[in-house]
C-alpha cells in the first residue's frame, strides 16, 4: 500500500514536471526568433531577451563585418528570423541583399536610423583637429551626412582581413597619396558606422530593441522593458567605472590605427590626434605615415594603438625613434564572449587598453 502510494506520488510529480516543461517550451516558442548582425548589437539584443530567448549572431567574433561570407547556419538564422537588428548598410553593405532574399518577411531595424541615435561624420585627413562635437548630427538630420546616397556616401570598405596587398593599396602607396575611395571604389565619406562605441547610443538602442520585441511579443513586453532598463543601468555603471580608469589618460594625445573610435572618444572625453590609415581597407601612403610621425613628435603623443587584424609593422614605423607607447584596441571585441554582458565588457576592454598603454 505504502509503496503504491509512493509510486503514485512519483507519477504525479513526474506529470507535473512534464507539464511545467511543456509550459516553458510553449512560452519559449512564443518568443520571436531574432538575429543580430555584429557582436555588439547581438549583446544588446541578448540583454533585452535575457531569460526569454537567445538571438542568433550573423557575423561571428573575429570576422570582418565589411565583407563577411555567410555560412549556411548564418543564412538559416536570417531565413528563420522574425526580427533582425543591424547597424545598417554603412557597416555591412553586403548584408542588404541577404536580408531581402532570406529575411524578406522579417521586421528589420536599422539601428543607425533609429530614434535617439547620434551619428557622426567621418573625420578627414591624417591629423584630427580638436573635437568639435557640437556639429554632431542627431537622427532626423542624417541626410547632411550623405544618407540619401548609400551607394556612394558610406564607408563600404571590404574588410579587416586580407586586403593589405590589394592593387588599390599598392597604387596609393606608390604615388604617395590616398584616394578617398577604398579598395572597392567606395568613398570614405558620410556617416561613421562605429556608433555602438557611444554608450548613449547603446542605451537608446536598448529601448528600441525592447519596444520592437514587445510589439512582437506583448505577453513578455514587461520583461523586455525591465531588461532594457537594467541594461541601461549596467551601461551607466560601466561608463562611470571606465571614466575613472581613463582619468589619468584623458589629457594625453594618442593615435589610432584607423578612424573607428570617435564615438568612444566623445563618450569618455578623449581626443585622438590622428589615424595611421584612412580606413581599414586602404594601406596608408608614405606621405600619410610621414605626417603621422610628425604629429607623434610634435604633440608628444602618449600612445599609438594598433588593431588585432592588422600588420603591426606600420605601427612600428610610426613609433620608430619616439617614446610613445603602444597597445591593441578592438572595436568589435573579438576575444569577448557573446551574450548579455558583452557590451559592458567591450567598454571595459577598450578603456583598460587605453589606460594601460605603455
Amino acid at each position: 500500500m505504502g509503496r503504491n502510494m509512493r509510486k503514485s506520488g512519483v507519477l504525479r510529480s513526474g506529470a507535473a514536471a512534464v507539464a511545467l516543461l511543456a509550459g516553458a517550451g510553449a512560452a519559449w516558442a512564443d518568443v520571436p526568433r531574432v538575429a543580430a548582425d555584429i557582436a555588439p548589437v547581438h549583446g544588446l539584443v541578448a540583454r533585452v531577451m535575457q531569460g526569454l530567448g537567445e538571438p542568433a549572431l550573423v557575423v561571428p567574433p573575429g570576422a570582418s563585418p565589411h565583407g563577411y561570407a555567410m555560412r549556411p547556419s548564418d543564412a538559416r538564422a536570417l531565413d528563420q528570423a522574425d526580427v533582425v537588428f543591424w547597424l545598417g548598410e554603412a557597416l555591412t553593405p553586403w548584408l542588404e541583399g541577404p536580408l531581402e532574399e532570406l529575411a524578406g518577411d522579417a521586421h528589420r531595424i536599422e539601428l543607425l536610423e533609429s530614434e535617439g541615435t547620434t551619428v557622426l561624420p567621418f573625420r578627414e585627413g591624417a591629423r584630427f583637429e580638436a573635437h568639435a562635437h557640437d556639429d554632431q548630427e542627431e537622427h532626423g538630420d542624417h541626410d547632411d551626412h550623405g544618407h540619401e546616397d548609400h551607394a556612394e556616401g558610406h564607408d563600404d570598405h571590404a574588410g579587416h582581413d586580407g586586403h593589405e596587398g590589394h592593387d588599390h593599396e599598392e597604387h596609393a602607396g606608390e604615388h604617395g597619396h590616398e584616394d578617398h575611395a577604398d579598395a572597392h571604389g567606395h568613398h570614405h565619406e558620410g556617416a561613421d558606422p562605429h556608433a555602438w562605441l557611444l554608450p548613449a547610443n547603446a542605451q537608446a538602442w536598448l529601448d528600441v530593441i525592447a519596444e520592437e520585441l514587445a510589439e512582437h511579443d506583448p505577453d513578455n513586453a514587461a520583461a523586455y522593458r525591465a531588461n532594457a532598463e537594467a541594461g541601461k543601468e549596467e551601461v551607466a555603471e560601466t561608463v562611470a567605472s571606465v571614466s575613472a580608469t581613463l582619468e589619468p589618460f584623458r589629457a594625453k594625445p594618442f593615435i589610432v590605427f584607423h578612424d573607428a573610435y570617435q564615438y568612444f572618444e566623445q563618450g569618455f572625453g578623449l581626443s585622438a590626434a590622428g589615424a595611421i590609415s584612412l580606413s581599414d581597407a586602404v594601406k596608408p601612403s608614405p606621405a600619410r605615415v610621414a605626417e603621422i610621425r610628425d604629429v607623434v613628435a610634435e604633440l608628444k603623443v602618449a600612445c599609438v594603438f594598433s588593431e588585432p587584424q592588422f600588420n603591426p609593422g606600420l605601427v612600428a614605423t610610426v613609433l620608430d625613434g619616439t617614446v610613445a607607447g603602444t597597445a591593441v584596441l578592438d572595436p568589435l571585441g573579438a576575444g569577448l564572449e557573446p551574450g548579455p554582458q558583452f557590451y559592458p565588457a567591450l567598454l571595459q576592454e577598450i578603456g583598460a587598453a587605453i589606460a594601460g598603454c605603455k
